[in-house]
């Protein structure tokens, strides 16, 4: 995401806490940090389960960083990029001669990230005939370089990521169940943008900010159905998707406004008329659109918390983590002249 964007969350009885780079405070995003926090300390290895874009490297970069391993090396390497009769090297190194085109040595990722981190994305990538010499690194953490017959002992905590789902990937033979059950000591699931639908505009401000500083154009207020639009898209592509349409719209914008990147016909269909009303400045408080955006959604839904048509839904919230969020920010609904009930839970 930014550079040097950070998140401090904090609660009640809780230490402050600080992950740089990782933008929200949503229940579903504060559930997967909590799990971050309690098995960073250890050496287990961590296995980040979520669907493409949902920023599995940066919870890795942030395992790395609170744990005691910080300071030093975190390598990465992403499974699915490196050609299959080329990973094997990539892992494990080569001598000079081990193949054709091996006219050097070669130092692996496992001995890179000795005493480190290493960071293996899409792990589910990996061929089923060398998934045995990878669980065997994992369980002895010791291997050999292609090409030669001499063991090397590392210290390597590993932290795998993957968007495929490795347990039907078992059942259909196409990966180990040792090496998945190796993998999987502590998983962590990341949710879809769309699940943390509150932590929006927190990331559009923060790309928009971003996009401008490198850009070089100013952008002063994202209009409402701009917001809106960011809010009801059903991202596919998650954060990713998301910051790569937050840069269009900033170098589309203009007079500092921030245009709709989105098809208009999309945004017409899934946008509640009554988002249309405000513009969001670049300078008013997260938390002032926070308080916006839920009081246009209770007056859209009748002030209907829960149920299929409450707001909700409509926020992509689960009702209590709404409610809290209303009692944090003071929304209550003017008690009706006629002394009726004000707010329906539902």
């Amino acid at each position: 995401m930014g550079d040097h964007a950070t998140l401090t969350n904090t609660g009640p009885g809780q230490a402050e806490r600080t992950f740089e780079r990782i933008i929200g405070n949503s229940a579903a995003l504060e559930s997967a940090l909590d799990q971050v926090e309690q098995v960073a300390p250890t050496d287990s290895t961590v296995l980040i389960e979520g669907e493409t874009g949902t920023g599995k490297e940066l919870i890795a970069q942030a395992l790395h960083n609170a744990s005691q391993r910080c300071g030093r090396a975190f390598i990465k390497l992403n499974c699915a990029a490196i050609p299959l009769d080329l990973l094997e090297s990539e892992l494990f190194g080569h001598e000079k001669g081990a193949f054709t085109g091996a006219i050097a040595q070669k130092i692996g990722r496992f001995e890179m990230a000795d005493k480190g981190t290493l960071f293996l994305d899409e792990v589910g990538d990996i061929p089923p005939a060398l998934q045995p010499k990878l669980l065997r690194v994992l369980q002895e953490q010791e291997f050999e370089r292609l090409g030669s017959g001499r063991t090397h002992k590392v210290d390597v905590r590993l932290v795998a990521a993957t968007n495929r789902d490795l347990v039907k990937m078992v059942a259909r033979g196409q990966f180990r169940s040792d090496l998945y059950y190796r993998l999987n000591v502590f998983p962590i699931l990341l949710p879809a943008l769309r699940e943390r639908r509150e932590d929006i505009p927190a990331l559009v401000t923060h790309f928009v900010s971003m996009f401008s500083h490198r850009i070089g154009k100013q952008v002063d207020s994202i209009p409402s159905e701009t917001m809106a639009a960011f809010q009801w898209h059903s991202w596919p592509g998650n954060i990713r998707e998301l910051q790569n349409l937050v840069e269009r719209a900033v170098i589309l914008s203009r007079d500092g406004l921030l245009p709709n990147p989105l098809h208009k016909e999309q945004t017409e269909l899934m946008i509640p008329s009554l988002h249309r009303t405000r513009t969001f400045h670049s300078s008013m408080t997260l938390e002032g659109s926070d308080r916006t955006l839920i009081l246009e959604t209770l007056e859209q839904a009748g002030w209907i918390v829960g149920g299929p048509r409450g707001a909700a839904a409509k926020l992509g919230l689960k009702r209590t983590t709404l409610l809290a969020k209303m009692r944090r920010l003071g929304i209550s609904r003017p008690t009706p002249q006629d002394g009726t009930d004000f707010l329906h839970i539902a």
